[in-house]
């Protein structure tokens, strides 16, 4: 599996290439700079991108407006934002196209390697990895969420990592019939047709935390 790797900081640009290689990612290109990383995106045209947000030269968001740009030459191409930064605008730009597989992870919430590998598996293969950080800032910013019960507000930030029914189930100590109830009431409520499929879902709902 092909990744491009987007990190200003040389010890972690060289651990997270040392640390994919190890399980069998091929790191065909590293950068430190945003404006390397649109270049070597188009020309590899990887199976997935792991990229900081903020990158030389300003140090605000190249990072994810290199990704958006990509993802425009390239339609779908898997983004894994990994960054100690939310970006709402940009995020929300990034995760609400519904082509190909995207995540967003803060570098300081990665609990354990099989985590991070985890996700950077799951983005390449088309679903969604998301902090449920991240989530909770995007969430907080419209108001309509209100009409969501706390545990449908729970249930959708579940969603929104990318888990499915069976293992929202297993995390809450609920039945998956209860959990399909849940996300039935909140896609009602949000006046989104309910989905079988855990990436096109949690796209719908980013793309509602957009409008």
């Amino acid at each position: 599996m092909r990744v491009v790797l987007a990190e200003d900081l040389a010890l972690l640009r060289d651990g997270l290439t040392r640390l994919l290689e190890a399980f069998d990612f091929e790191v065909v290109e590293a950068v430190d700079n945003g404006p390397a990383l649109l270049p070597a995106l188009i020309k590899h045209r990887p199976d997935v991108a792991v990229v900081d947000v903020r990158l030389p030269p300003t140090f605000t968001d190249e990072g994810l407006q290199a990704a958006i740009a990509a993802r425009a030459e390239i339609p779908g191409l898997p983004v894994l934002v990994l960054s100690q930064h939310v970006e709402p605008l940009y995020a929300r730009e990034l995760l609400s196209d519904r082509k190909g597989g995207v995540g967003y992870l803060l570098k300081d919430r990665i609990s354990n390697v099989a985590q991070f590998v985890d996700a950077v598996r799951r983005v390449a293969d088309g679903g969604t990895a998301m902090d449920p950080e991240v989530v909770s800032q995007l969430l907080a910013r419209r108001e309509p969420l209100a009409v969501l019960t706390a545990r449908e507000r729970e249930v959708l930030g579940e969603m929104a990592e990318g888990r499915s029914n069976a293992a929202i189930a297993a995390k809450l100590f609920v039945t998956e019939k209860a959990v399909s109830k849940h996300i039935n009431n909140i896609f009602t409520k949000l006046g989104m047709p309910p989905s079988d499929d855990d990436n096109r879902r949690v796209l719908a709902v980013l793309t509602y935390l957009n409008g």
